[in-house]
């Protein structure tokens, strides 16, 4: 079952006895968790009817002691295991559950929060809950990905953001949906209905700079712009803990890796090529000023400009120079 399936269930009070939430990506198991946790019950059945204990503190003959109660004037009692993972250390412990879950209370609920990794899928234990109840898988984010979930999530909170500040908080909150909602929630608390989020609104609140930033300096290089992308460069030297060299290298290597293969593409509509290289149409014409102010010979002396400095950067050939240094070194060579 999906997220939005599961959740749609629950408002519905569409109940399963067993619901094994895993995976690398917490983010949506703590949203299901905290949901059954906050809405199945009311605030007087609670005290009598819900359990929330903790994997590390619990063996499983204690969740299936819990789990055999009966509730007390409710429907239903609900026992969440969270951290449920800490049950399989220092050995996997949680196949003892079949016998539970082969022949499950149906007025309990019992919902096991396996955290940063997933169970086998394989296992009896894992496919009897499938069969009897809730599996639930989430995965974590590509990269590429993370920026179109950040302006669906924004979406679906009536309110707008542009490409640019969808894509400046995917790069530097990376792949973690709990950071990004939390970051988000500071951007939109004092937004009304149908507003945008933009650059601007992103620096006042979260700090990440609308001017000197990763995007900004792909910019300046596609424009061949060299005091604006020396300008960056004196910043990030200056802000290194914001602006990691290894980050910096890493993100141009791939920005240079797309303008080579749009170089190769044959179909360059703005569509097409959006769609080939994972970018959002907005910045196609960006690619477009890249790939005539740097030929594929160019292109492909870059790259090999971006796997040395990567190199030096982790101390290889490099007795001395600073990260900062190494960044301008690096810009000079990609500029002229």
């Amino acid at each position: 079952m999906t997220f939005e399936q599961i959740i749609s269930d629950l408002k519905k009070k569409i109940y399963y006895p067993v619901y094994l939430l895993t995976g690398e990506e917490s983010y949506y198991i703590d949203r299901i968790s905290d949901f059954i946790e906050n809405n199945v019950l009311t605030e007087e059945e609670k005290e009598f009817n819900q359990s929330i204990i903790y994997g590390r503190d619990v063996d499983v003959p204690t969740i299936i002691s819990y789990a055999k109660r009966f509730p007390m004037m409710s429907n239903y009692q609900v026992v969440i295991v969270k951290e449920a993972q800490d049950l399989d250390k220092p050995k996997p412990k949680m196949e003892e559950l079949v016998s539970y879950v082969e022949n499950p209370l149906s007025s309990t609920i019992l919902v096991l929060n396996y955290k940063y990794k997933k169970v086998d899928k394989r296992k009896k234990f894992a496919k009897l809950i499938a069969k009897k109840g809730v599996f639930f898988e989430s995965k974590k984010l590509y990269d590429n990905q993370v920026q179109s979930w950040i302006t669906n999530y924004i979406q679906n909170k009536n309110l707008k953001i542009t490409p640019k500040a969808s894509a400046l908080l995917a790069e530097y909150l990376g792949t973690d949906l709990g950071k990004i909602a939390n970051e988000v929630g500071k951007l939109t608390i004092n937004l009304k209905e149908g507003e945008e989020i933009n650059d601007i609104l992103i620096e006042k609140n979260i700090g990440i700079s609308k001017d000197y930033n990763i995007f900004e300096l792909q910019k300046a290089l596609a424009q061949r712009d060299i005091v604006k992308a020396n300008r960056i460069a004196n910043y990030f030297a200056a802000n290194p803990k914001d602006n990691p060299i290894v980050k910096t290298i890493i993100i141009l290597y791939n920005y240079f890796s797309s303008i080579l293969l749009y170089h190769r593409l044959k179909d360059k509509s703005r569509n097409n090529v959006a769609a080939k290289l994972g970018i959002n149409p907005f910045f196609v014409k960006d690619y477009e000023i890249a790939a005539r102010n740097y030929n594929i010979a160019k292109v492909v002396k870059i790259i090999s400009y971006l796997r040395e400095y990567d190199l030096k950067s982790k101390g290889v050939d490099n007795i001395s120079a600073t990260d900062g240094e190494l960044l301008k070194e690096l810009l000079f060579k990609i500029l002229h």
